[in-house]
């Protein structure tokens, strides 16, 4: 099968690398009616073997969230159908008349469904070895990724660093660390309900009541945040303002992560008739690589995450942020097995997680002969500024996963167009409704699709198209890929221009 990078530099071959490929005339039309340069679009159609159009599909450029094709891709081929991430709770003390006589370790092994309620049941599972009092200390053990905490210290992507999209994932990841926020609003008063429950933890809000369109109740949010009085106790704070009549729900992290796991074990524990002594803390770096059976203890409960597939739909056709750079870093970290799940990667020495991920990705890159010249995959997820990749290079990528043996479960990982995920309102009556698969992309400055696009014939398209533009708002570029989607699934008959350009 030929490659699209060899197919580019076939085509440099011919002396086509410099000239411009005939965009369809209704993506140009669209381009120019929003003084988009039609440089500032790159895009590749491949059916079969075959190049239907290449325009500046060279190009390395800003993939937006269709880099999540490349994490669920490799992730997929690399830890196979069944991979699924884990949770334990482990202990090296007994257990003597109810009263466990030390600390109790919670580990993290890459969860993606690690909730409250899964917290509960694990624990419901230590009431039910009659385990009442734990006399020692709650341990949270994120050792499996390194550095354990990605989060701190970390440059915020945006002015909303609080919502879900901006979460940064660690090995132990309770609940998204997200509380549930329900705010309901008359004309005089608005009340606030906080989910789940946590521990010493209140909510309360300075928000001022306007008037206002409730569908628009985001333009008045302003960052959240949380104190600590002298006793311990947490308090949230909401500012900004919020429109009258209106019920909105929404999902903030605004806690730390170990505030937010110390309050939600305790609550729960006590909940369930447990009481803690001791404190909550984070596990110390011991400079040894994690092992499936740290010695020295037991297991006493574990929760193993749904198959891998199953957590696929949900990056894919959501676009989870979260979800894809813990896919990503594990594919640094963990490798799959068939009892437990998955299991640690046997490694000399604690290494940077998400470098080995990286190398993990270009080796798969080698192996399936697409070049990776220029392409930078930072955090798995498209959530980025630097991760860049260019059309071609995707398209390799969307290629490749039509020979895999896993290519049905990658296909349905992928957006309906007109039916579900980011694409359940586009394309409504156009030809590829209900028939493409198109991974989308969206940051201030890009908008991205790739998939899969059967033309008038049924014959299945791999379709790219990126857009690097300040004047991509207002729907412009959305419009623009949207046209190329459509052009080809109307299309069938011979192949039209093939070119390239490089800057």
């Amino acid at each position: 099968m030929l490659r699209p990078v060899l197919m580019a530099a076939l085509l440099a071959g011919l002396g086509l690398s410099n000239a411009h490929a005939q965009l369809p005339e209704s993506v140009s039309l669209l381009l120019r009616g929003a003084n988009i340069p039609e440089d500032a679009m790159g895009a590749i159609v491949l059916r079969g073997n075959t190049t239907v159009l290449s325009h500046g599909a060279e190009r390395s450029m800003q993939p937006a969230s269709t880099m999540k094709l490349v994490t669920t891709a490799v992730g997929l081929e690399q830890l196979g159908p069944i991979f699924r991430g884990r949770t334990e709770l482990r202990t090296s003390a007994d257990v003597i008349n109810g009263v466990l006589k030390g600390d109790l370790i919670l580990r993290g092994g890459a969860d993606t469904d690690f909730n409250a309620d899964v917290l509960a049941h694990m624990l419901q599972t230590l009431r039910n070895q009659g385990i009442v009092k734990i006399k020692g200390d709650l341990i949270l053990d994120r050792q499996l990724f390194h550095p354990a905490r990605l989060d701190i210290n970390a440059l915020p992507f945006d002015e909303s660093a609080e919502f879900r999209y901006n979460v940064i994932p660690d090995a132990l990841l309770l609940n998204t660390n997200l509380l549930d926020i329900n705010m309901n609003s008359t004309d005089r008063q608005l009340s606030i309900l906080m989910q789940p429950p946590l521990e010493n933890v209140s909510i309360t809000s300075d928000m001022k009541l306007v008037k206002g369109s409730c569908s628009r109740w985001e333009d008045g949010w302003r960052p959240p945040e949380y104190r600590r009085d002298a006793g311990g106790k947490l308090q949230v704070i909401l500012h900004g303002t919020f429109p009258q009549n209106c019920n909105k729900a929404t999902s903030i992290n605004v806690l730390d992560r170990n505030d937010y796991a110390d309050r939600l074990f305790r609550a729960t524990w006590k909940r369930l008739g447990g009481t803690l002594t001791g404190t909550v803390r984070e596990a110390p770096f011991t400079g040894l690589p994690p092992t499936a059976e740290p010695v020295g203890t037991r297991m006493l409960a574990d929760h193993v995450a749904r198959a891998l597939p199953e957590v696929l739909r949900d990056i894919n056709k959501t676009s989870d942020n979260t979800l894809a750079r813990t896919l990503f870093l594990s594919l640094g970290s963990l490798q799959s097995d068939g009892w437990l799940g998955s299991r640690p990667v046997a490694m000399a020495a604690p290494e940077d997680t998400a470098s080995r991920a990286r190398l993990v990705i270009q080796e798969w890159f080698q192996r399936q002969h697409i070049d990776t010249q220029d392409m930078l995959v930072d955090n798995g997820s498209g959530l980025s500024r630097t991760g860049r990749i260019a059309p071609a290079q995707m398209a390799g990528v969307l290629q490749a996963m039509q020979q895999s043996p896993w290519a049905p479960e990658f296909q349905s990982s992928l957006p309906i167009v007109a039916l579900d995920g980011t694409m359940r309102k586009r394309l409504l009556n156009s030809p590829a409704a209900t028939r493409a698969r198109i991974k989308t992309g969206t940051l201030k400055n890009v908008v991205a699709i790739a998939g899969y696009v059967p033309d008038a014939n049924n014959q299945l398209c791999v379709v790219v198209a990126m857009i690097n533009s300040d004047l991509v708002g207002n729907g412009n570029g959305r419009a623009a890929v949207d046209a190329l989607i459509e052009w080809v699934a109307r299309s069938g008959a011979t192949p039209v221009v093939t070119g390239s350009r490089s800057d």
